[in-house]
């Protein structure tokens, strides 16, 4: 508590109408106020948190702590210290009283807010792109049971894309999103704008978040992206939506703070399927990169799908591992977007006059 000075009791309301909620928001003068009420107590404490700025007046309780309905900080509804193993940090609070029926609280005597100081996290470092050959990132969306591996033509084909990367002196890293054990979208952007944040508010509640390599390769790392995936019920995988989904965080930071983080980046697809609607998920895949501020080659995917009524998947699967002309056209694809990533990185092309063959193949669908 500050040091004490003489009391300036504020009316607040009537005692048995005010106890009905145990969170409610209070302005007295300019002073927001969470006034609480827990185990025949009330408290006032600050309408806002710590962590950035969310309405503690519109949480819920948890116990004897006010839990702030952004990211689930809670702070003590009488004292508002942190939960225990972070009472360093607190919010203001002031004392209330009872008297004939009427809540007062003393805005004369409040305590500070205090916010211990945490280390940034590792993913909010600046955006800078390191020296070294272009840097291509595989992404395959497609699920799969672990202990039960199948064949995946998505990615078979960005595996052929890498592996002729790599062959060109790129720097290559492939990412499953199926061996990554991450968290849904918990909808922070739904409650506010500003409560969706740069890094993920998960990524940055949660140090065992599997996203975090993924925003690390697409923020920091990469200068091409390769997005692999099956076509299911004429969309992309589920997987690649739980993902796109957490890249909400990215695509705010340009809405909310003019904050640029995909810069000079290229991506290209590779999209397969035993039903068609090709067009249809690329539509979806180039809009949402293209939001991003991404950049895309000339004949940005490339895509097989035997059409709507091809239900036999062990041909569709032989079709695809067999056909040169799909795998010529994903060694074709990653050329493509690696000469933009270079264009934009270094404004030039590079020379690829030692690379034989892999372009023949170069539409936005190949066929056999």
């Amino acid at each position: 508590m500050s040091t004490a000075t003489s009391p300036e009791w504020s009316l607040i309301g009537e005692a048995a109408t005010l106890r009905e909620r145990a969170v409610q928001p209070v302005t007295v003068g300019r002073q927001r106020i969470a006034l609480t009420y827990h185990e025949g107590q009330f408290g006032a404490i600050s309408a806002t948190c710590n962590h950035v700025g969310g309405p503690l007046c519109d949480g819920h309780l948890d116990g004897g702590y006010v839990v702030c309905p952004w990211h689930y900080w809670k702070f003590h509804a009488r004292t508002g210290e942190g939960e225990p193993g972070f009472e360093s940090d607190r919010v203001p609070s002031w004392p209330v009283k009872v008297e004939d029926g009427l809540v007062y609280v003393d805005l004369n005597n409040g305590s500070r807010r205090h916010k211990h100081p945490h280390a940034p996290h590792r993913l909010a470092r600046p955006v800078e792109r390191a020296p070294g050959p272009i840097r291509v990132l595989g992404l395959s969306t497609t699920a799969m049971t672990a202990d039960h591996p199948r064949t995946s033509t998505s990615d078979a084909l960005l595996e052929t894309a890498l592996a002729h990367a790599a062959a060109c002196g790129q720097e290559t890293q492939l990412i499953r999103l199926r061996d990554l054990n991450f968290r849904a979208c918990e909808g922070f952007y739904s409650k506010s704008a500003r409560a969706c944040t740069w890094p993920c508010s998960i990524t940055q509640l949660d140090p065992e978040d599997g996203l975090e390599p993924v925003y690390e390769a697409l923020v920091h790392w990469a200068d091409v992206y390769l997005i692999a995936t099956p076509i299911r019920w004429g969309a992309a995988s589920s997987l690649y939506y739980k993902m796109v989904e957490r890249m909400n965080c990215i695509q705010n930071q340009e809405t909310l703070t003019n904050r640029h983080l995909l810069k000079n980046k290229a991506a290209g697809f590779i999209i397969t399927g035993g039903q068609d609607n090709v067009q249809a998920v690329a539509g979806q895949l180039l809009g949402f990169f293209a939001e991003l501020g991404v950049q895309f080659p000339q004949f940005p995917y490339i895509a097989h799908s035997r059409g709507w009524s091809a239900e036999d998947m062990e041909n569709n699967v032989r079709a695809v591992m067999k056909s040169e002309a799909l795998h010529a056209a994903s060694r074709s694809l990653v050329e493509r977007a690696c000469e933009m990533a270079n264009l934009m990185i270094h404004g030039q092309l590079p020379d690829h006059s030692h690379v034989r063959g892999g372009r023949k193949a170069h539409g936005a669908a190949a066929e056999e």
